[in-house]
């Protein structure tokens, strides 16, 4: 059987694993056989961990990385493709060639098919990483979900009331009060309760699970350095509050998302978790128009201005929202409900309907 072409270039790129860490997450360095950076996008930190050592495929191979922040893990493809935002697997094997100095092969189309596209709603491609260990944690996903139980009257129910949130009796959250947490490869398992939200794709199916560990005394995020994580696949999906169809509101955060949903109810929204998956969101057919809800930092106006030129490429009128503080439930918190909903409101009336009389 052929081989995918992601496939060979990961294996490439794991060969240069150390060379594509200096250009890709310049911020971070060296500590022995890993490259450490913050994230992604290449903030300093430690969070995020790529294996510079090892055989170039199987257990323990270089240029596997896993950030401890989200869960997120793959292979050095998944990480220029996440690194640059781009949109498609096609995008992030081009840049990957030109790093590498390799041709394209004659027998690769230019464009990536409607199979490997995700603008089509499909699942991402999964061939440049473990596709058998990617679908064994979506199955652990979905079983986790079933576990949880409704959220009403739990301490998900009371940590997000504690952020102000009044939107908590929706189908995609629910709540563990056992939930498996480790911070690193080599840290014991941990039981402790969590906060579950099913990420979905554009067809309704669960592809992962996020996790948000909880103090239940205190009403707040566990103290661990890694309090959220997503188990599953994400690139691509998102935490969905509301069917969409011809509108819908894209944000980061799952408690900033909830606080617009707790401000306007009306409109469907989604939360891609982070700044970075925000960009690679996919849009569902037939949307008109989407509201991108960022944050208020670097990372979210970089996100927001790559889901923007995506969603404008197919003549969908995209609109800026745009928190005063940070984000958006610093904003519910601090400003109170009713002045966020005038903020948002007021940002947002080519969106929304008219009040009713």
């Amino acid at each position: 059987m052929t081989e995918h072409p992601a496939a060979v270039l990961a294996r490439h790129l794991a060969a240069r694993a150390e060379d594509v860490c200096r250009h890709y997450l310049s911020n971070g360095r060296r500590l022995g056989r890993y490259w450490l950076a913050g994230d992604v996008q290449n903030s300093k930190g430690r969070s995020l961990y790529v294996r510079l050592d090892g055989p170039l495929a199987g257990p323990g191979a270089a240029g596997k990385w896993t950030d401890a922040a989200t869960g997120e893990h793959g292979d050095l493809l998944d990480l220029i493709r996440l690194c640059c935002a781009f949109g498609t697997l096609g995008d992030a094997m081009e840049e990957a060639r030109g790093f590498l100095a390799l041709p394209r092969p004659v027998t690769e189309p230019r464009r990536q098919c409607a199979r490997h596209s995700p603008e089509r709603g499909s699942t991402p491609d999964l061939s440049s990483i473990a596709a058998a260990e990617q679908l064994r944690r979506m199955e652990a996903a979905r079983r986790l979900f079933r576990a949880g139980r409704p959220i009403l009257s739990t301490p998900a129910e009371a940590y997000l009331r504690a952020r102000a949130i009044t939107a908590v009796d929706l189908p995609a959250l629910r709540f563990h009060p056992s939930v498996f947490h480790r911070a690193h490869e080599q840290a014991p398992l941990r039981r402790l309760p969590a906060m579950l939200a099913a990420i979905t794709d554009l067809d309704s199916r669960i592809v992962g699970v996020n996790r948000t560990w909880l103090d239940v005394e205190r009403q707040c995020l566990a103290d661990l350095d890694a309090p959220r994580k997503v188990l599953g696949i994400l690139l691509g999906h998102g935490v969905r509050f509301g069917d969409a169809a011809d509108r819908l509101l894209a944000g980061e955060g799952i408690e900033t998302v909830l606080s617009l949903k707790s401000v306007v109810p009306e409109l469907p929204m989604v939360a891609a978790l982070t700044a970075n998956h925000l960009a690679a969101l996919l849009l569902p057919a037939g949307l008109a128009q989407l509201v991108i809800a960022r944050d208020n930092d670097h990372a979210g106006l970089r996100a927001a201005g790559r889901l923007r030129e995506r969603a404008e490429a197919r003549g969908i009128a995209v609109h800026d929202l745009v928190p005063r503080l940070g984000d958006f439930n610093d904003d519910l918190r601090r400003l109170g409900p009713t002045a966020l909903a005038r903020h948002v409101r007021g940002q947002l009336t080519a969106v929304l309907p008219p009040p009713a009389a």
